[in-house]
């Protein structure tokens, strides 16, 4: 259907009659030096021949090019189809640690090791493009937490920003109280059931200027939940070829804090020590901040004003034109 944005600009379609009944004519404001019964016998010694009468043609084509001017400038618009639009009202944010200790490999992906952030960018990419509806956000942080995108809808973005982090970007250290700070600064003007953040680390807090306990009760009262993944198998072979042995290399993960920060908060805390239980992380996360089924109309909306504009301007160029050729 067509609809009119806006409607009050056809008030304006009666504006030059009213001006031609108000306003005193050309003629009527000026002087007469002398008054005769026609005007006739000066056109014929001025032309040599009587005048043209006018056409009633061209007033009427006036009148359409006003018509047509209003109806431009009342933006006349098309609605399309409705289009129900998925929204599940929730802000995520991901925090990433990108200390020294996720160089570690100890992750396999299709039979090869491979270090706990290559494997947490390949589950987690499945589980950001499965987030429709969600704005999402990305934290990495080291040393110091830094917002890598904000709070956005495109979600081929933070994949990609995600795919380019590197370890040691952020700092060898571990500054988590420090992202939850920054993710609490981010999300406090959000709805509390629509604020959620996503914490994957490795280790203990070794940096930064507050510590997770406090970041935690900052975040209840803001009505930030927040889901922490501990990542890191507990046994890795390590040594030469000959003289091998196994060593824990998640013994800096501080698991307590890390439950501390979910039951705190009312999320959840997850132990990730391989790919598949990191896959599975992923998949209770869908399941317990699921996508809602609420939907939203849409309506495409296509502007026509374009077309009555530039056939006023056709028929006005046309009458300029064709009485340049009469006068010719």
């Amino acid at each position: 259907m067509i609809q009119f944005a806006w409607p009050w600009a056809f008030l304006l379609l009666p504006l030059p009659y009213l001006i031609y009944r108000l306003f005193p004519k050309a003629e009527q404001l000026e002087d007469s030096a002398l008054w005769v019964p026609s005007l006739q016998p000066f056109a014929i010694a001025k032309t040599g021949s009587a005048a043209p009468p006018k056409k009633r043609w061209q007033l009427f084509i006036v009148i359409l090019c006003w018509v047509l001017l209003i109806t431009s400038s009342a933006r006349p618009q098309w609605l399309g189809q409705p289009v129900e639009l998925p929204i599940s009202g929730r802000d995520l944010m991901l925090a990433v640690d990108l200390s020294g200790s996720m160089q570690v490999e100890d992750f396999e992906i299709a039979g090869d090791n491979v270090d706990r952030l290559t494997a947490l960018k390949a589950v987690a990419t499945t589980f950001i493009e499965r987030r429709q509806g969600d704005r999402l956000g990305l934290i990495l942080f080291g040393d110091k937490p830094y917002i890598q995108v904000p709070l956005t809808f495109d979600h081929v973005t933070v994949v990609q920003l995600l795919d380019e982090a590197v370890i040691g970007l952020a700092g060898k250290a571990t500054a988590i109280g420090d992202a939850i700070g920054l993710a609490i600064k981010r999300l406090k003007k959000q709805p509390d059931n629509q604020k959620v953040l996503i914490l994957l680390t490795d280790g203990a807090n070794t940096a930064g200027a507050i510590t997770p306990e406090k970041a935690a009760d900052l975040a209840k009262q803001v009505g930030l939940k927040i889901y922490t993944i501990g990542i890191g198998s507990d046994s890795l072979e390590v040594g030469s070829f000959i003289f091998k042995r196994t060593v824990n290399p998640s013994a800096d993960l501080d698991e307590t804090m890390l439950k501390y920060l979910a039951q705190t908060t009312g999320g959840q805390y997850f132990r990730a020590h391989d790919t598949k239980e990191l896959v599975q992380i992923y998949r209770q996360l869908d399941d317990m901040e699921p996508v809602e089924k609420e939907k939203k109309v849409y309506r495409p909306i296509s502007p026509l004003y374009f077309w009555p504009l530039g056939l006023a301007l056709i028929i006005s160029c046309g009458l300029f034109v064709s009485r340049i050729v009469r006068r010719w």
